[in-house]
């Protein structure tokens, strides 16, 4: 307790009438002796920091002759794929030579982009069934997210930049649930991500059960109040127990808070982009690109409050045929890896790559601007992967997959360079990841060793 009367914790929350605002770790809300004991934890750095993981999802390949970086110099030289990362180079490192075997064809035949979808964070053969007796593994994530369960407010967040399909059959055979979820609880039981920017912020700052965190949506939209009117008096008690730097953090904080809570406000207002192959819900953003940015923006504040330490998030289902009029291109994205013998159309799938690429920097950009409650930066404390399952999209390749861990685990691995290892699972990654996140396991997927040189 402090001299103001207020009792502080490391996870203080502004509370108002259906309202629960969770608020980042200040300074003076933490204790050295505190941090001391979070730091013999799971999921925590060496400060005691926590350390949150977070696996990307590209759909289709990537042009590759555009992606991986001069693997000829000893520093790392960007290609164009990854020019949006240069202002970050020294956060992150791109791995060459990761394979995903079990997303192969094998025995199965044709339907690739369903298994590489099911593989990517299980390194399993998904069953190849259009039923409801699906079959592949435990995703490292959901492994992850099972070992601090009880830590945070949310063990996990699914998050998902298209509509969702779980039942029917959707790639030569393999049901929908394999091509539209990266997450898996049990080796049957995919975790369904959610693709409304609108709810998962109810999510995160609403209270209450779900019916009850609607009515209180309806309530603010009806009176046009912003949550943190709600919660006004609670943070003015807050402000003033905490010291001049966590009083600025806290601004700052709330800031992005109300801005991000605009712009899911003022995108609810349009439709959404025309989608040929499924259509889009309700209250999602009629741009591609606005829709990727409040996703990461949200993951971002979710991350700054500890509301949870592992995060998956589906740019896009592998196989997607999206359409790119935001840059120019109408052919869908599918279909130009289908065509990159031309190569105008191999320029285009290049540029998609490229605009993915952009929304990925200006996350990590964010994280590397957010203090964390040890003095590091949120990318400091974290290991966030990015990339997929398929290689070149023109073969369904699934070797040398296209893989960048960026953030440094809270200073336990490298960065600023392309790694380039011995053709291995992509498993072996995962297995020293688990390991830097505390959690030691003998195998995952299909790995055989770790993959130390991370």
């Amino acid at each position: 307790m402090n001299s103001n009367g207020l009792v502080l914790s490391r996870r203080q929350a502004l509370r108002g009438l259906g309202v629960a605002v969770a608020l980042p770790a200040f300074e003076t809300f933490c204790s050295n002796s505190s941090l001391a004991a979070q730091s013999r934890a799971i999921g925590v750095t060496a400060t005691g920091a926590p350390l949150r993981m977070a696996f990307m999802s590209i759909p289709n390949g990537v042009q590759q002759k555009h992606w991986f970086p001069d693997a000829g110099s000893s520093e790392l030289k960007l290609n164009s794929t990854m020019l949006p990362l240069e202002k970050l180079r020294e956060h992150f490192q791109v791995i060459g030579g990761l394979k995903h075997e079990n997303a192969t064809a094998g025995n199965d035949g044709a339907g690739d982009h369903a298994r590489a979808s099911a593989t990517f964070l299980t390194g399993a053969r998904a069953r190849k069934t259009a039923g409801s007796d699906i079959f592949v593994g435990v995703s490292i994530d959901q492994l992850a997210a099972q070992a601090i369960r009880g830590q945070t407010r949310f063990a996990s967040l699914e998050l998902s930049c298209e509509p969702v399909r779980n039942s029917g059959s959707c790639d030569s055979g393999y049901a929908c649930a394999y091509q539209y979820n990266l997450a898996w609880s049990s080796p049957t039981t995919p975790v369904t991500p959610d693709p409304n920017p609108g709810n998962v912020f109810e999510r995160l700052f609403g209270a209450g059960n779900r019916d009850e965190r609607a009515a209180n949506f309806a309530r603010r939209q009806n009176t046009q109040r912003s949550i943190l009117d709600f919660v006004l008096e609670d943070a003015v008690r807050v402000r003033n127990a905490l010291s001049n730097q966590d009083r600025r953090k806290m601004d700052e904080y709330l800031s992005s808070v109300r801005e991000i809570e605009s712009r899911i406000q003022e995108s609810e207002k349009f439709g959404a982009l025309p989608n040929p192959e499924v259509e889009s819900p309700s209250r999602t953003p009629g741009s591609f690109s606005e829709h990727m940015n409040i996703m990461f923006d949200i993951l971002a504040l979710a991350f700054q409050t500890d509301s949870t330490r592992i995060a998956t998030l589906l740019l896009a289902y592998d196989g997607s045929n999206r359409v790119f009029p935001e840059i120019g291109i109408a052919e869908g994205h599918h279909h130009l890896t289908h065509n990159q013998d031309k190569e105008d159309l191999a320029q285009k799938v290049a540029a998609i790559d490229q605009y993915y690429m952009q929304h990925y920097a200006r996350f990590l950009e964010r994280l590397s601007q957010i203090e964390d409650v040890d003095g590091n930066s949120v990318l400091h404390n974290s290991m966030i992967i990015y990339g997929g399952a398929i290689a070149d999209g023109n073969r369904h390749s699934h070797d040398n997959l296209p893989v960048i861990l960026a953030g440094h685990a809270g200073g336990r691995i490298q960065t600023g360079r392309y790694l380039q290892v011995e053709e291995q699972p992509m498993s072996n990654l995962f297995v020293s990841m688990l390991d830097h996140y505390g959690i030691s396991v003998e195998s995952f997927g299909d790995s055989d060793r770790r993959l130390a040189e991370i």
